[in-house]
């Protein structure tokens, strides 16, 4: 079994969070590299600007992270229209605000796959409610975003730029219906840039440019859209923006004097906070991943696993759930049982934390032993089929935590399990899902469970 981990050096926080965006993307039914378009258009905009190097800092992690708070309305999305959350917003980013474009929307979009009284009676209670819901699901997201910023170690203006995403620039957006220069500048960017993309990606560019125009001085700043229409002219602008490099060129737009080094406590709060982010997509998952990195610190205190080691275990179990971002909450929190294909969208989620985490060089390690969590020994979890030796360490113990997390908590279809029984049933599964050194190694560590966690247990 293979338990060496790599150091935490040489590694730029612009690298990272560059890499973690993808996450976000897939939270928000995006393509793969959206935020780091956006923030390629943004930076063009920065250039025309004459922006500083503070305000170039800034706004470069404010375009990377303008949708960190987006997971934590997708299940109150599901709840209210019931409907596919990814779905839902793909579709909702090329929604002009216009009553026609709204209503057609929300036929669309709600009650999806659902019997024609259940989907009619939905569809009233939005049209009914739907400001209001809107305001709601806005407002959560804008408000987690931002803290999100702060929890990354980002200033008040990245946080308050994020924040402020949804306003328009004639006061019709939110959650503040701010005005003009009420809105933050990199806010204003952020926005304009997000539409350029989508309406690029799904119609081409003259589609984009189209909404651009079309959107002055309601949705966008007028300056800012007559600057972007002069920059766009230039050769080559929009090969620029589909170049296989675009990864190198996005990075280059940080200016050297701000560039952040990551050491191990600032990637130690990175993780948690990506951790909180997944967790924040359901209910059911709140805390998740805080509770498995406890217990697989606990199963590792007891089998004697090196520091080092031990460093990138926690991170790894912070963030073993990355994938779930690209998963719907309609299957992810469903109270009945799966069907196969719903059972194959939840299995892509460990796939899909491998693809994210591997694309960060100094995290191969962890991409490996993290993403394979749900491997078993005999050779018949996923996503690859690994099976005894070829599982390493690390893995087993992320495994047996996050197995006892998901036994102890609520779940959509059934109430926590107490701790006795939930060991009972792990027991039975030693050999073929559980290491029987980590599942005892467990059970000896949660004698030292930290006053906080609290566990259900017999009585």
């Amino acid at each position: 079994m293979h338990t060496q981990a790599s150091s935490a050096t040489q590694l730029k926080l612009s690298e990272l969070i560059l890499a973690l965006s993808t996450a976000l993307d897939m939270t928000e039914g995006q393509p793969p590299e959206h935020c780091m378009r956006c923030t390629w258009l943004g930076m063009k905009l920065a250039d025309a600007l004459a922006l500083d190097d503070q305000q170039r800092h800034d706004l470069f992690y404010t375009l990377l992270l303008k949708d960190a708070g987006c997971s934590s309305n997708a299940a109150r999305i599901c709840e209210l229209y019931l409907t596919n959350d990814l779905a839902f917003k793909q579709s909702y980013k090329v929604v002009d605000g216009s009553l026609s474009s709204v209503l057609n929307f929300v036929l669309k979009n709600t009650g999806v796959k659902r019997g024609f009284m259940q989907k009619l009676s939905t569809t009233l209670d939005i049209i009914r409610n739907g400001d209001m819901y809107a305001q709601e699901l806005i407002e959560t997201r804008c408000t987690r975003g931002a803290d999100v910023a702060r929890d990354l170690r980002f200033g008040e203006t990245v946080a308050e730029a994020i924040y402020a995403l949804d306003e328009h620039y004639d006061g019709g957006g939110r959650p503040d219906q701010l005005k003009a220069d009420q809105i933050p500048l990199f806010s204003r960017i952020a926005l304009m840039t997000q539409v350029i993309d989508v309406f690029r990606t799904e119609s081409g560019v003259d589609a984009a440019l189209s909404e651009l125009k079309n959107r002055r001085g309601t949705w966008f700043d007028p300056t800012l859209v007559d600057t972007f229409l002069q920059i766009a002219r230039e050769p080559q602008f929009w090969q620029q923006l589909g170049s296989p490099t675009l990864k190198e060129d996005v990075l280059s737009m940080t200016p050297a004097d701000t560039c952040i080094w990551v050491d191990d406590d600032y990637l130690d709060d990175i993780a948690a906070a990506f951790g909180r982010i997944v967790d924040a997509k359901s209910p059911f998952t709140s805390g998740h991943s805080e509770r498995v990195a406890v217990y697989a610190s606990l199963i590792a205190d007891e089998l004697g696993i090196s520091e080092q080691d031990k460093k990138w275990l926690k991170r790894g179990a912070l963030l073993h759930d990355i994938g779930k971002l690209g998963v719907s909450n309609d299957v992810l929190d469903k109270p009945g049982k799966l069907d196969d294909d719903e059972w194959e969208h939840v299995k892509r989620h460990a796939a899909l934390s491998k693809a994210i985490l591997s694309k960060i060089h100094q995290f191969d390690h962890l991409a490996k032993f993290a993403s394979a969590h749900h491997e078993k020994l005999d050779g018949t979890g996923y996503p690859e089929g690994i099976q005894d030796d070829d599982i390493s360490l690390l893995t087993r113990i992320i495994t047996t935590a996050d197995i006892f997390d998901a036994i102890t908590a609520e779940r959509p279809y059934r109430g926590p399990i107490p701790v006795n029984k939930a060991l009972a049933i792990m027991q039975e599964e030693t050999g073929t899902a559980i290491d029987a050194h980590c599942l005892q190694a467990l059970i000896a560590g949660l004698e030292r469970l930290p006053d906080h966690f609290i566990v259900h247990d017999d009585t």
